[in-house]
């Protein structure tokens, strides 16, 4: 598919087919989210990757699900065959910078001017987001309120230092209810590009 096309025809999807998704094209769109950029080459993001139906369930509760289906909607998190669940580690930047190719010269870690780690997850994040377009699937997106942090980090087994930043399902979309939001329309160019400055 064109890279144009997989752009255009990516969509966040909350209702999804029971079909399953090969293990091996779950593999391949890893494989490209790894290319994604990462400070210093710290290479910060993991991902995990779920299937287990128990396990969905849980997941999709941590995520408020049943709230979403309280408004006659569909399961957005636990129907779908693979949950991705994207994770960044502020920790392993300041590792990284604290070794010696990348101290300042009076031996100290740079002052951060924006938090990389959060940067980078978000291009590991939309790497996989298109390439699911690529591969014919479709994806969502889901993130865990504040208050269910600390079981998401003891259902997954994730290190403290570790931090999931959502959750993605991905499989086959079913008929779906677009998002109200849409009708807003995208926003003009004059609004969202500015050239030479606002």
């Amino acid at each position: 598919m064109e890279f144009t096309e997989v752009v255009r025809k990516r969509r966040m999807i909350r209702h999804f087919t029971p079909e399953p998704v090969a293990p091996e094209v779950i593999d391949r769109m890893l494989d490209l989210a790894r290319h994604a950029p990462s400070a210093g080459f710290t290479q910060g993001q993991s991902f995990i990757v779920v299937t287990r139906p128990d396990l969905r369930k849980e997941i999709g509760r941590l995520c408020g699900e049943a709230e979403y289906v309280s408004s006659c909607l569909h399961p957005c998190v636990s129907a779908a065959p693979v949950l991705v669940i994207p994770c960044t580690s502020e920790a392993a930047y300041h590792r990284r910078y604290q070794q010696p190719d990348k101290l300042k010269e009076d031996g100290t870690e740079i002052e951060w001017p924006v938090p990389y780690w959060h940067m980078d997850i978000g291009c590991s994040v939309m790497i996989l987001l298109l390439a699911a377009v690529d591969e014919g699937l479709d994806a969502g997106y889901a993130g865990f309120p504040a208050e269910y942090m600390a079981e998401a980090h003891k259902l997954l087994c994730i290190p403290h230092e570790v931090t999931p930043v959502g959750v993605i399902p991905i499989g086959h979309r079913a008929k779906d209810i677009p998002s109200p939001s849409l009708k807003r329309g995208r926003k003009p160019e004059g609004e969202y590009i500015h050239r030479e400055g606002w």
